[in-house]
């Protein structure tokens, strides 16, 4: 992505490309999570940073 055509997208605008980018529908209950749950849910978040980053590079 070079600067002359990059533009600053806001936090929502990077949630909703992120949103529409991930295709998935997943129930989580807190409560009823074990350690290796709270452990995907931290892996699952460091992913959708990486893939947010990904998106942002294409735009």
């Amino acid at each position: 992505m070079d600067r002359e055509n990059s533009q600053i997208f806001s936090k929502t605008e990077k949630m909703k490309m992120l949103y529409e980018a991930k295709a998935e529908d997943v129930e989580f209950s807190a409560a009823e999570a074990d350690l290796e749950d709270i452990e995907a849910q931290a892996r699952a978040l460091e992913a959708d940073k990486r893939q947010l980053h990904e998106i942002m590079k294409k735009v």
